[in-house]
């Protein structure tokens, strides 16, 4: 009885057909036209999904940096009434373990002019060395003159130093109505600063408005001797910004409320999280899309090749051979297509401030608005997680759909494929 030999899956024979499939004959250009089409779909779907996944992961990151980095992480008040005793709350919240810094602010709003300008402040009276200890203040790169200088002056906002034309060593006049009561109602007060530090938070809605008094100053002019509007707390982890809540408002004592910076954009987080994943599941669809390219592809490709399925049948391979060498096919067409898509996505998250600054100058400026937009370039962060998503996706779409075309082939009758040829 003769001896039945078998095979291994995937041997090399079946990859070397496959590659002669793949690298379709001139006769045959509707199958490599087929190729390349599915080729560049596939490519362009994953190079969006990670581009796209990269740009959205920016903006939360920048955005969750902005406003935490230029703001506390934790706020306490007293509703409706000042803190008198603000050395020794802080002094309690300091005791709270994952507590670095608590900083008294006394805030307020004024008209702020210079220049011939008008624009509207949000005044922030701090300490310096509290000031020192915002990262998004101190550490931009955009920032100019000296934060030491503090005591003798005011910082302001780029985007506000713009609007009032003004720079370091000019005077900004700030007029508050906290005077004294008339008959007419309260009386307004001007008092004028020498513009001593600019500074740059990363958002444009902050440095348009936001400027910095030293404390003792800014009690003087909103009449707060004595006493804070509110303590700003900043974290080891902002993250831990929920869960420590209620501890720090504890031990700031009855009376007291702490609220987190996720309360305060709470709604924008959300509303960000829904348009990541209503992003991902419209961008798999395209995944999809460019996917079905290579179930044209190798249907056509296994009508063209029927003859040649019918002569290997006929030699004595088996169905199994036949599946994997077309599923090779349309395996491998997606596989490096989605390897150039990778490649492509990474390289523009990483290049992405080139690649904006070249499309910024062939459109002649003014592409990016950021009075409008709040940031003032494209953010973008490659998480690893998120290419891995784009790969299992592509791979996945492209590998599965593979099977039905393969399996037709597979289960091609090769008498009935000989007879018609």
């Amino acid at each position: 009885m003769a001896e039945v030999r078998t095979t291994r899956p995937f041997a090399k024979f079946e990859w070397m057909i496959a590659w002669r499939y793949i690298r379709a004959k001139r006769a045959e250009g509707g199958v490599s036209t087929m190729t390349w089409i599915s080729l560049i779909g596939v490519t362009l779907a994953v190079f969006a999904l990670i581009a796209t996944l990269a740009v959205r992961s920016g903006f939360r990151a920048e955005f969750i940096d902005t406003i935490a980095g230029a703001n506390a992480h934790l706020t306490v008040v007293q509703p409706r009434a000042v803190i008198e005793d603000f050395e020794e709350v802080a002094d309690r919240i300091r005791a709270v373990e994952g507590v670095v810094s608590v900083a008294p602010l006394v805030r307020g709003q004024a008209m702020a002019s210079g220049s011939g300008r008008i624009g509207l402040a949000d005044i922030y009276g701090i300490r310096l060395e509290d000031l020192k200890a915002s990262d998004a203040i101190v550490d931009s790169e955009r920032t100019v003159g000296n934060i030491d200088d503090l005591p003798n002056g005011i910082a302001i906002g780029s985007a506000l130093a713009d609007n009032l034309g003004l720079g370091i060593g000019d005077r900004i006049e700030v007029t508050t109505r906290s005077g004294a009561a008339t008959p007419m109602g309260t009386s307004t007060r001007r008092n004028a600063y020498e513009v001593v530090y600019i500074f740059s938070t990363g958002r444009f809605q902050i440095d348009e408005v936001r400027a910095y008094l030293p404390f003792d100053v800014a009690q003087s002019i909103f009449n707060r001797d004595g006493v804070a509007d509110e303590l700003e707390i900043r974290l080891e982890d902002l993250n831990q910004s929920e869960i420590l809540k209620q501890d720090i408002a504890n031990a700031a004592g009855p009376g007291f409320w702490a609220y987190s910076w996720q309360d305060r954009v709470g709604r924008f987080l959300r509303a960000l999280t829904i348009e990541d994943n209503v992003m991902f599941i419209i961008l798999s669809i395209l995944v999809l899309v460019a996917s079905m390219n290579i179930i044209s592809g190798l249907i056509m490709l296994v009508k063209n090749k029927g003859r040649d399925v019918g002569i290997l049948r006929t030699m004595g391979l088996t169905e199994g051979s036949i599946l994997r060498v077309f599923f090779i096919c349309g395996a491998g067409i997606g596989t490096i297509g989605t390897a150039l898509g990778v490649i492509l996505g990474c390289l523009f998250a990483i290049y992405i401030d080139q690649i904006f600054s070249l499309v910024n100058y062939v459109a002649g400026g003014g592409v990016w608005d950021p009075s409008i937009r709040g940031i003032y370039n494209v953010p973008a962060e490659l998480r690893l997680v998120d290419v891995v998503k784009a790969m299992s996706l592509s791979l996945g779409l492209s590998w599965i759909i593979t099977i039905f075309p393969a399996r037709r082939a597979a289960r091609m009758n090769p008498v009935e494929a000989l007879r018609y040829e």
